[in-house]
This record gives C-alpha cells, sequence and structure tokens, in this order.
C-alpha cells in the first residue's frame, strides 16, 4: 500500500514536472509522424525539418524511437488479422522478411560509416522531395492489374525490397519509395499501399527493439512517462492515417502527394538557395 501511494506521488510530480510547451512539441512531433510515415511524403525529413526550423527542445533520439514505436503498434494492431493467421499467411510474411533484409543491411552499416548524418541536410532533403515526388506520378500511371495475394511473390519482393533502401535518404519517404516500386510494377493503389504498410513491420520493429531498452532502463521517471505519452499520441495518429489513407486510394490517384511533395520542394529550395 505505501508503495502504491508513493508510485502515485511520483507521477503527479512528473506530470506537474512538464510544461506545456513540452506537450505542444510532443504533439506536433506525434502527429507528423503518424501522418507522414504512412503516406508517401517521408517522415523523416519533416521531422528534421520541423527540428531545424522551429527548435524543438524536445525533439531527441529517444524521442523519435518513441514515436516509431507508436507506428509499429498502429501497423501490428490494424492487421492483426494478418499476424493471427500466420501459418496460413507464412509466405507472404516470409516474402515481407526478405524485402526488409536489404534496407537493414545497408541501413546499418550507413550508421556505422555515419553516411546517413550526413545525408540529413535541407538541400538533399529538397531535391529526394522532389525527384521521387515526380516518380512517384509516373507510376501512378502504370496498369492497375496485379494484387498481393496472386503476384506478391520472392521476385517482386525483392525488387522492392532494393528499392526501400533509397529510403535511407532523407527526403525518398519509405512508404513512398515502396508504394512506387510496387506501381512500377503493376500492383494495383490498394495492394501497393498494403505492401508498403507491411514492409514497415521489420523496419519500425528493428528500430522499436533497439530503442525499447534504454526506456526500459531508464532511471529518469520524466523520461520514460514522456515518451510513454509519445507512444500513445503516435500509435493513435498512425492508426487513423492508416485506415483513411487506405479508404482514400481505393476511389482516388496518389496525385494530391504528388502535388504537395512539389510544392514541399520548392518551398525547400526557398529556404536552401534564397
Amino acid at each position: 500500500m505505501h508503495i502504491c501511494y508513493e508510485f502515485i506521488i511520483v507521477i503527479k510530480k512528473t506530470c506537474l514536472s512538464f510544461n506545456s510547451q513540452s506537450m505542444i512539441e510532443i504533439l506536433i512531433l506525434s502527429f507528423v509522424q503518424g501522418v507522414t510515415e504512412f503516406l508517401p511524403i517521408s517522415s523523416s525529413s519533416h521531422l528534421i525539418l520541423l527540428s531545424n526550423l522551429i527548435g524543438f527542445d524536445e525533439k531527441s533520439l529517444s524521442i523519435d524511437i518513441s514515436m516509431h514505436i507508436g507506428s509499429f503498434l498502429a501497423v501490428i494492431t490494424y492487421f492483426y488479422k494478418d499476424f493471427i493467421n500466420l501459418i496460413e499467411n507464412i509466405n507472404l510474411f516470409t516474402k515481407i522478411l526478405i524485402s526488409s533484409i536489404p534496407v537493414m543491411i545497408v541501413g546499418f552499416f550507413a550508421i556505422q560509416t555515419g553516411l546517413i548524418e550526413k545525408l540529413r541536410n535541407i538541400e538533399v532533403i529538397g531535391w529526394m522531395t522532389l525527384t521521387f515526388g515526380v516518380l512517384l506520378y509516373v507510376s501512378d500511371k502504370f496498369k492497375l492489374e496485379k494484387n498481393i495475394n496472386k503476384d506478391f511473390n520472392y521476385k517482386s519482393a525483392l525488387l522492392i525490397g532494393l528499392f526501400q533502401i533509397l529510403s535511407l535518404i532523407p527526403g525518398v519517404s519509405r512508404s513512398g519509395i515502396t508504394i512506387t516500386a510496387a506501381r512500377l510494377l503493376n500492383f494495383n493503389r490498394v495492394d501497393s499501399a498494403k505492401i508498403s504498410f507491411l514492409l514497415s513491420v521489420p523496419t519500425l520493429g528493428a528500430v522499436s527493439i533497439y530503442g525499447f531498452k534504454d526506456l526500459i532502463v531508464s532511471e529518469d521517471i520524466n523520461f520514460s512517462f514522456l515518451n510513454l505519452i509519445c507512444i500513445i499520441l503516435s500509435f493513435l495518429f498512425s492508426i487513423i492515417t492508416i485506415k483513411y489513407f487506405l479508404k482514400y486510394i481505393k476511389r482516388f490517384s496518389l496525385n494530391i502527394f504528388v502535388i504537395y511533395r512539389i510544392v514541399l520542394a520548392m518551398v525547400i529550395f526557398y529556404y536552401a538557395y534564397l
């Protein structure tokens, strides 16, 4: 009883220690992560741009990991039926795993060599946003004839996985490049998006597992509690985005995202070169 009372007191002090600015920053960052992670507009570029332009105090590696954990849990929750039927879908998940191996290997070496940090600049983000926005437009003109159940074989899984390596460059968009690759292979829009969402599971899972240990062993309860809030908010925004994005592309093309990327690129070029 005494332990429970002390725990409540600690939580109360923790909540009071957060100022309104911190909570607003976490809300904005979680919203940006949840929405842009699954739309073909690049989550990393938006988070980098926000941090550079606004200078959020709460933007850190631990917060970034927390937001990815929230997105990871959202995908698992939304596609829970596919995961429950794991035995029936063992071939699908094997293909998803194979498709994710290239980006994990290249990503590991890119981090170890410091290449990732060298690419995190506004000029690279601008050009990648524009270039892969145009490629998304081109790919969306391809035929809508293949679906995930009949045509997602090991060859297409590997090809999409190789394309996904490009998502390590800020501005490319992991969702954008995987949808683009699937569309280039003639998968319909909805199944292209589903492939993209399923491909996010191993990647987000790897980031989540890597960071979860640091969150658990943290001795600073303020740090842990703030991360918990971030996970919950990112989860909510992510699952809403997945649901309505799938509904949207059943009826419309990807042109709105292409236009957004071109406009965003122009804004970035203005700040970068003028």
